[in-house]
């Protein structure tokens, strides 16, 4: 969700042509919140790739939030694993000496195989900010289907390296809802705590946030929320609160003061590399290979799984093509990335023992943003921290909650900004189509209209009592909200449907799903401790049942 921030310092000697180009990313940023740095990634190195003909025990597809989970607990018990990565290690400095770009000025590192810049903010000042960048396996996927637009972090630790840490756990009411079939006492007395400890969930301080310059965009959402009556919540994250402020202390080296997060962030945030992935290669039974793609899983003639995995280069082309066996396999590659290889699988007769329900269920989190034009007297600041740490709740009287986002231009917008997760009830399938040999998702904009109405229930009664309106160059010429995108994509293999309860695939034993494609379409909230906590959930009973 929300997320990049430039200081003051950075905004020097800026012209206004180079103004409109570098906020291209910063206002791209802005919007992803939830989920490395240099250090992190040098936590966590990929290490060897796999070599063809290997065996190996446990193999894991993808290293995100449910896959971190899967592998250090598999190694915790004894079991060897290996972890498959499309996207690279980042644990090399680029010539600038960092590993991650700085979103002002987006080189070949922010994107995944694009020859240009997709914002989630892509207008600013009337201006479209869009770049040519060199085509390149970079770190923020945006990838697009009929209808919309999915964000997703391509690298060792997933999303965790592009959102802005928002980690939060749903209302113990609305759990119901997000996933029907779990025990709601254990995920709230066991699961979540473990999950929220495990990813070193914090709080802004918040007599710190009273004051700090950084956060003058949060408190101007605070008042506007609070004067109409709707509840303004701190929201927990994984960033280091303590580092940043150092940064505004001038003590540490600026990160989320720098416009730091879409693209990665050199410092500040705990990223999976510094926390799950961290521990899993502690265990000395974790490996990954970076830059691999697995394009097939069937059946093996002497039990198990031949897996067909693609070696990519930093162009995204083939290199090498290698076949390896697993005992088990671990879907882990996301919501789309999961929910399209099963898919596939499937239709094209790999995997015949999967059921009707692969690819259903697929949700967008009800995800929609929208930007405020403030009075003179309510300015947002120049300097914004790129980390988000509040929301407004609306959830249950207007099916909406909405984070107060950053809009870390440098400048003095007088702009609010805000990303919204709303209660919407439509869900889209993924289908394979043979004729382009791809998988499709039939999502439909006009989809997003619940979403917009959900969100209006908070920004029309803030703007009627504060005399505002919306701006409309943020997302276009005259258009008021960005309905065709999403940071959280959830489903497409819903537990309990397209699996057993804990993400057993059925027809096939020894296959696993363990990621967002296992929630149908929404969490109420940012999700990724709820994808963390059912992990948690699910590994433990594979672990006590599957494996002894």
């Amino acid at each position: 969700m929300s997320d990049i921030t430039l200081s003051s310092k950075g905004s020097k000697g800026v012209s206004r042509r180079g103004f409109i180009a570098g906020t291209s990313s910063i206002l791209g940023a802005v919007a992803l919140a939830g989920h490395a740095t240099a250090a992190q990634a040098r936590t966590a190195p990929a290490g060897a790739s796999i070599d063809t003909g290997a065996h190996v025990p446990a193999l894991v597809i993808g290293t995100g939030y449910g896959g971190s989970v899967a592998a250090l607990r598999l190694a915790q018990a004894g079991v060897d694993v290996h972890m498959i990565e499309m996207g690279m290690a980042w644990d090399t400095p680029g010539p600038d000496g960092k590993i991650f770009c700085n979103t002002l000025n987006p080189d070949q590192r922010s994107y995944w195989l694009r020859t240009r810049t997709k914002q989630p903010v892509n207008y600013f000042l009337g201006f479209p900010i869009d770049k040519d960048i060199p085509r390149y396996t970079g770190i923020l996927d945006a990838e697009d289907f009929s209808g919309i637009t999915v964000y997703q972090g391509r690298g060792v630790g997933g999303g965790s390296l592009v959102n802005g840490g928002m980690a939060v756990t749903p209302k113990r009411e609305n759990f119901g809802a997000v996933l029907p079939s779990v025990n709601a006492d254990e995920m709230y007395a066991t699961y979540y705590p473990r999950a929220n400890a495990g990813l070193g969930v914090n709080t802004i301080d918040p007599a710190w946030f009273d004051t700090a310059a950084c956060y003058q965009f949060a408190r101007v959402g605070r008042k506007h929320a609070q004067r109409s009556g709707f509840p303004y919540l701190f929201v927990p994250d994984v960033y280091d609160w303590d580092y940043m402020k150092q940064e505004l202390a001038g003590t540490a080296t600026k990160s989320a003061l720098d416009g730091e997060i879409l693209y990665g962030n050199n410092h500040g945030k705990k990223s999976l590399a510094k926390t799950y992935l961290a521990a899993a290669r502690a265990t000395g039974k974790v490996t990954i290979s970076a830059l691999h793609k697995v394009t097939s899983v069937a059946p093996a003639a002497g039990g198990g799984y031949t897996v067909v995995i693609e070696q990519l280069n930093t162009s995204g082309g083939t290199t090498a093509t290698k076949t390896v066996t697993a005992d088990k396999v671990f879907f882990a590659a996301g919501s789309v990335g999961t929910s399209k290889l099963l898919t596939e699988l499937k239709a094209t007769g790999a995997l015949p023992g999967l059921n009707g329900e692969i690819g259903k269920g697929w949700g967008d989190n009800g995800n929609v943003m929208c930007g405020r034009a403030n009075h003179l007297w309510d300015p947002t600041g120049k300097l914004q921290s790129t980390i988000p740490c509040s929301g407004i709740d609306n959830w249950a009287a207007g099916g909406a909650f909405a984070e107060v986002a950053p809009l870390p231009t440098g400048i003095e917008t007088y702009a609010s900004l805000y990303l919204s997760i709303t209660k919407n009830p439509n869900r889209a399938q993924f289908s394979w189509n043979a004729a382009t040999g791809k998988t499709d998702l039939n999502w439909q904009t006009s989809w997003k209209q619940p979403s917009i109405d959900m969100a209006k229930t908070i920004f029309d009664k803030i703007n009627t009592k504060e005399g505002t309106i919306y701006r409309t160059d943020l997302f276009g010429a005259y258009k008021i909200w960005n309905d065709q995108l999403t940071y959280h994509p959830l489903g497409g293999a819903v537990l309990d449907k397209a699996t057993d309860n804990y993400g057993r695939l059925h027809g096939h034993p020894g296959l696993y799903v363990i990621d967002g494609s296992l929630i149908p379409g929404n969490t109420s909230v940012n999700p990724f401790v709820t994808i963390t906590a059912l992990a948690e959930r699910n590994i433990e009973k594979i672990i006590a049942t599957d494996l002894r």
